[in-house]
Formats: C-alpha cells, structure tokens, sequence
C-alpha cells in the first residue's frame, strides 16, 4: 500500500463513524461464531495460551486482548483526557462543570441502582461498577451517523462526559480490582513513568525510547497486580499537548494521529471479539431475566445512566451552577444522556475483572449478555431520539431562514421606497 493510500486509510479509520462499525461488527463475528456448531473453537481460540512463561507473560489470547490491546485504547484515552484538560472544553473551569458533572451523576446513579438490585449476590461487591462507563468510541460513533445535524456542542459535551467517565473508571478499576500490590514493580513502572515524563520534558521524540519504555512500563505494571491498561493512561496524561514555537503540532497531537486508527481498527475490535463471544440463546436469555446482577446492569446503563447525566445537568443548569451548550435544547441534553448508557468496552473489561472469581464462570457471560443488549437497546433509542432532534433543528433553522428572507425583502422595499420616494 503507498504512502498517500496509508494515510487515507489511517483518515478513515479515525472517524467516529467508522470506528463504531467496526466495533459492532467485530463483535457480532464474536457472537454468530461462539453462537454457530463452531462455538467450542471460538472457545478454544479465546484460551489459547501465548507468550513466554519465564517472564510470567503466558496469557491466553482473550487476557493478551484484555491487558494488552486496551492498553493503546487507554493511552489514547489517556491523550484525549490531556489534551482536554490542557486546551480544550476541561481547561475552562466554568464550561467543565456541566460535563463532569454530568460524567459523576452518570457513574452514581447507575453504580447506585445495580449495587440495589443486585444487593446480597455473591459478586455485587464489585459489580456494581459494571454500568458505570459509557463507550466513548461506540457512542460518538452513533452520534455522528444519526446527530451529525445537532449543533457542534452536541459532540462537545457527550466527548467530555465520556472521556471524564472513562477516567472514573479507570480509577475504579485501579482502586477496586487491585487485591495485592507488589511494590518493588509497581516501584519500577513508576520509574518509567518518571522517565516518560523527563523525556518529555526534555523534548526528545526518538520512538527507539519511548516503545521500549512503554512496554517495560505496561509489564511492571502488569507484574505489580495492578490492571496493565493504567499504564497506557498515565502514559497519555504524561505526554505534551502544548506546541512548541515553529513545532506543528505537539507530541499529544501526533502520537493520537498515529496510534489512534490501531486502536480503533485493531485494538479495541479484538478485544470486542474475545470479549463479546457470549451464549445468546434462550436458556442464556432466562438467565439474565433471573440473575438480579445482570438486571443491575440492564437497569444501571438504562436507567442509571440517562437519569443520572440528564438530571444532574438539568439541576446543575437550572440553579446556574453551570451553562448549557449553546444551542441545545433540554430534549437534546435527554437524547444525549440516553447515549450514555452504551457500557460496551470498558463494562466489558469490568465484567471480566469482577465476576471472573465468582461461581463456576457464567455469571461473567450473563453479564456480558447483559451489557451487549443494553448498549444496543440505547444505541437504538439514542439513535431514534436523535433523528427525531435533528429535524426538529432542521425545521429550526428553515424557519429562522424564512424569518431573515422576510427581513431582506422587507428592508430592500422599504429602501426602494426611499429611493422612488413612495
């Protein structure tokens, strides 16, 4: 593939649009294969164990997929949480308030009605935090293919809330689903990260450096007991996001442009893959119906999530603590919140952390199960409250173009009258 082909194709896998598709199809493939008479192959791959065993690295391909491909979407989650904290809509205090905000009534609310519903099952002390992130790629993708005729703010506010969401999350998982801490390594991965940031400082840009070190980061951390992926995440908030005089584009902007088509092309779709191959059929579907921590999720993205990010902006904006992006209606703050209870990715991930102890292992498919159709359920409703949106601002913005012609014409006979003196 030539050089100009290789940037056309990194272009289109960056867009959101794209992105999301790819991420729904890679898990569909999962569920028809661990669904079809070759389920048990599915299974088999998914196990499959690969990596040198002296360095304690001898992973299956579903925990390579886990601890490792996340990783680079942490690391890219970790530069868009950066650069919007530095220069973008996080670095203006007064704008911030309504997203984070927004993010923090979107992890209570649903964390809240799963540890209800869900209170006295073994797993519920760590499965609460199942519906408590939305699917940044998933729910931009969805809003650019059916709310690309919302105002600009639209994608502003729901990038915000998830890229504050997902730091939540991330923090959940650090606090959480750390049991024993070996300091000696996680000593080590600190100082990687120490000298990531020197680096930085210094402004040296060879990746000779920074590939190395990210890796023997990521394994430290890995050795350490802590989840892996907060290695890609530090990494992100350590990199510059400011320019230079006479540079192009800071280092934030350029590893985001490189790195981001991999994730999203092949990182996250394979993670979904391993992740998502889940039992669908109808002794799978009366599972969920029975087991109360599945329905603690169906609730918790659900109902959790729209009523914890609408409300909370909406007494947020009505007692003036915060602005509401310019041009968007209450109806388009609730299509949005709706969005927000795409769990995909990360619940996905929590799921695996939380339940992977607990019974004799189907208790993590049914809440796999739980949270594929729920992030579906909200894609499509999400998906249909914004069309409906869209044209009510089409109709809008036809209107005030009638008002202003109605003006034009109006001054231009009132200015002939003038000049033919009627």
């Amino acid at each position: 593939m030539s050089a100009p082909r290789k940037a056309e194709f990194a272009r289109f896998l960056r867009t959101e649009t794209v992105g999301g598709a790819i991420l729904l199809i890679a898990a569909a493939i999962a569920l028809i294969y661990a669904n079809s008479p070759w389920g048990a192959s599915y299974l088999s791959l998914r196990d499959f164990t690969v990596g040198p065993q002296s360095l304690h690295l001898d992973l299956t391909l579903g925990e390579w997929a886990q601890d490792g491909l996340l990783a680079v979407f942490f690391f890219v989650a970790g530069l868009e949480l950066k650069r919007e904290l530095v220069i973008g809509e996080l670095a203006d205090r007064r704008r911030a308030r309504l997203p984070v905000l927004a993010a923090v009534g979107g992890v209570v609310a649903p964390a809240l009605i799963a540890l209800a519903i869900g209170w006295g099952t073994p797993g519920i002390d760590q499965a609460w935090a199942i519906p408590i992130a939305t699917d940044i790629a998933f729910a931009l993708g969805v809003l650019a293919l059916t709310g690309s005729r919302l105002p600009a703010g639209a994608r502003v506010f729901l990038l915000s809330l998830a890229v504050v969401d997902d730091l939540i999350a991330i923090l959940v998982i650090a606090a959480v689903f750390t049991s024993t801490i070996s300091v000696l390594w996680l000593l080590g991965a600190l100082a990687c990260l120490v000298l990531y940031a020197y680096a930085q400082h210094r402004r040296i840009t060879s990746p000779w450096l920074y590939v190395p070190l990210a890796l023997v980061a990521w394994w430290a951390m890995h050795q350490a007991g802590v989840h892996a992926t907060l290695a890609g995440v530090a990494m992100g908030l350590l990199t510059r996001v400011r320019p230079d005089p006479g540079e192009d584009e800071a280092p934030a902007a350029r590893l985001e442009h490189r790195v981001q088509p991999w994730s999203a092309g092949v990182c996250v779709p394979l993670f979904a893959f391993f992740a998502a191959g889940v039992p669908l059929d109808s002794s799978a579907l009366h599972a969920i119906v029975d087991d109360r921590i599945a329905l603690g999720i169906i609730a918790g993205l659900l109902i959790g999530k729209t009523v914890g990010i609408f409300g909370t902006s909406w007494l947020a904006i009505r007692t003036g603590f915060a602005e509401r992006p310019r041009k968007l209606g209450n109806r388009d703050m609730f299509a949005l919140s709706v969005l927000g209870g795409i769990g995909f990715t990360v619940s996905l991930l929590v799921a695996e952390l939380a339940l992977e102890n607990v019974g004799d292992g189907s208790e993590v498919d049914t809440a796999k199960a739980a949270v594929l159709l729920t992030s579906m359920v909200a894609s499509l409703v999400g998906s249909a409250l914004l069309i409906r949106r869209g044209r009510a601002h089409d109709r809008r913005a036809a209107a005030e173009l009638d008002d202003l012609d109605d003006d034009t014409y109006a001054t231009d006979d009132a200015d002939g009258d003038k000049r033919t003196g009627g």
